[in-house]
């Protein structure tokens, strides 16, 4: 009974060089309700990945066979990892670095030394935004001729075409749909999308809707830019 108890609990993996901080990581997380598992290099990761998918992967960008920018890279060009939520752990607190790495497609960062307590606070808000899209209001939502966005599901079509988003980019369109035509400002976005858990760049909303507009495609001039305000979805 208990080992099946254990095993619906969420998987992460937790990637860093430092020992202390690992242990740091899985003292935490285990408290938290989550099995982890950590590795101190790329490839190990890599392997692992091949055989298991984690709920959540938490990277440190300083590694010593790999950066974990092309980590980032990588695991979102592959369609076996592209839906796996990434948290990034960064010693460089430049907001030039912390972009770059939201372009890759991470869904949110810490910057080192951070709390535990508050790295696994980001942890349940990322996989609350994944795991319960459409909780709030389900249903779906078809904007103008092409776009198709189901809440339940967590699954987005453009013209008939599935799309691959991250659970943060997925919680933005959701927020955007549910109210077509609204004018949401990067302030207004951070609260919803992150809520209380809300600890980032206005800067971070910028990326996400960027990388969103991507890979919508023909669909991604839906999104509209307010001078001067945010952002709304009309056809």
């Amino acid at each position: 009974m208990l080992e099946t108890m254990n095993v619906l609990k969420p998987m992460l993996f937790a990637v860093d060089d430092e020992a202390d901080i690992l242990e740091l990581i899985v003292i935490h997380m285990e408290k938290g309700g989550f099995r982890i598992k950590t590795f101190t290099k790329a490839e190990p990761l890599l392997k692992a990945l091949a055989v298991e998918i984690p709920d959540l992967i938490i990277l440190d960008l300083m590694l010593p066979d790999l950066d974990g920018l092309e980590i980032c890279r990588h695991l979102k060009k592959d369609e076996h990892t592209a839906v796996i939520p990434i948290l990034m752990l960064t010693a460089k607190g430049d907001e030039t670095d912390v972009v770059l790495g939201l372009e890759m497609g991470a869904d949110d960062y810490m910057i080192k030394p951070f709390s535990p307590k508050e790295l696994l606070a980001r942890v349940h808000a990322i996989l609350r935004r994944r795991q319960a899209p459409g909780a709030a209001s389900g249903g779906k939502w078809i904007i103008g001729d092409m776009l198709e966005i189901d809440g339940h599901q967590h699954v987005v079509w453009v013209a008939g075409r599935k799309l691959e988003l991250t659970a943060t980019e997925f919680a933005i369109l959701k927020v955007l749909a549910r109210n077509p035509g609204w004018v949401f400002s990067r302030e207004q976005l951070l609260d919803k999308v992150w809520g209380k858990d809300k600890a980032s760049l206005d800067r971070t909303i910028d990326v996400h809707v960027k990388n969103l507009r991507d890979k919508l495609g023909e669909a991604g001039r839906m999104i509209k830019s307010v001078r001067g305000v945010g952002y709304k979805l009309e056809p």
